[in-house]
């Protein structure tokens, strides 16, 4: 599909106070989107908000009076959303599932699954209202690839992984896109405590130029699919597409 203009566009993009959520805002943001930017510590959200001329909210995105709030207020101060980017996370390192807190075992799963689940909720009605709407999940290798280390994390992101894939076939139709992405290793203060110097970190503008392309509509026709913002390339998805949807790739499947 061709890329369409997102000037004007509003955007919000949970966890942005910090890491990849602070650069895919102000990617957005430097594309002329009008950006908010939540966080759920505000001198984060408050910073990365003037960086992007953007709109800065304290939330929890696993509340749901956060949620509530937070989609109001971006509703009321720039607008209704154009694209949502559910990118609020948090990990734990357990060593043993069997020894780590129950609430703190279920609180990743609060804010990585259950948080963008609220997101979503709040924001679909009015796209299927408006007609149009594009939400983007970050999703995580942890959720398929060999090795994980943290059960909550891993169980959080494969969940968050299938949520957004049937979310895309239940909006089929209504001009709403669904993209869950891997923006790969990226240094950034939760990864570093668990992965060392010389691990193969992925660069971290691509994660945003990924979402900056989902936005602009690029690659709609994958809506549903699972895309790694180092090992897939745009150009080369939206030429591939509709090989992509026939032979069902870009998806995360049991092989027997």
């Amino acid at each position: 599909m061709p890329s369409e203009d997102v000037t004007g566009r509003v955007a919000l993009v949970t966890g942005g106070g910090r890491g990849i959520g602070r650069r895919i805002a102000l990617e957005l943001a430097g594309a002329g989107m009008r950006v908010a930017v939540s966080a759920r510590t505000a001198s984060q959200a408050d910073e990365v908000a003037r960086e992007a001329d953007g709109l800065a909210i304290e939330a929890d995105v696993s509340r749901e009076e956060d949620v509530e709030r937070m989609i109001a207020e971006v509703e009321r101060e720039l607008g209704p959303i154009d694209v949502l980017v559910n990118n609020a996370g948090i990990a734990i390192w357990e060593k043993s599932a069997w020894e780590t807190p129950v609430e703190d075992w279920w609180h990743v799963l609060e804010v990585n699954l259950l948080g963008p689940y609220r997101c979503c909720r709040a924001v679909i009605p009015g796209m299927i209202e408006r007609g149009r709407g594009r939400i983007v999940n970050t999703g995580s290798g942890a959720s398929y690839l060999p090795g994980s280390s943290s059960t909550a994390y891993a169980a959080s992101k494969a969940a968050l992984g299938r949520f957004g894939e049937t979310l895309a076939k239940q909006l089929d139709g209504h001009g709403i896109p669904v993209f869950t992405i891997s923006p790969g290793l990226v240094r950034t203060e939760m990864t570093e405590e668990a992965f060392p110097d010389d691990a193969p970190w992925t660069p971290p503008e691509l994660a945003p130029r990924l979402v900056l392309a989902l936005a602009s509509g690029r690659l709609d026709a994958l809506s549903g699919r699972y895309i790694h913002a180092e090992h897939d390339d745009v150009d080369d998805l939206e030429r591939r597409a509709a090989q992509i949807v026939a032979q069902d790739l870009n998806a995360i499947r049991l092989r027997r």
